[in-house]
């Protein structure tokens, strides 16, 4: 069975996938998360990912602001 920071890897790494899919940088990611009310540094995105280390609202805040996963929030 994974560990918690296997688990937290293979969160991060998934992202960053998606990330690469789309073509997105951190600082487009940046951009895309303000478009959607969310505000963050570039820094601390690229922090987030290197750790793995991030909530999984977090997680669909950004899939939902690259386009990968539309939340519906009514």
């Amino acid at each position: 069975m994974p560990t918690q920071t296997e688990w937290e890897m293979k969160a991060a790494n998934l992202l960053k996938a998606e990330l690469k899919r789309k073509g997105v940088t951190y600082a487009q990611l940046v951009e895309k998360l303000a478009n959607i009310g969310i505000s963050e540094k570039e820094v601390n995105v690229r922090n987030k990912l290197s750790r793995g280390k991030f909530s999984a609202a977090f997680m669909l805040q950004c899939l939902n602001a690259i386009g990968s996963y539309q939340l519906h929030l009514d």
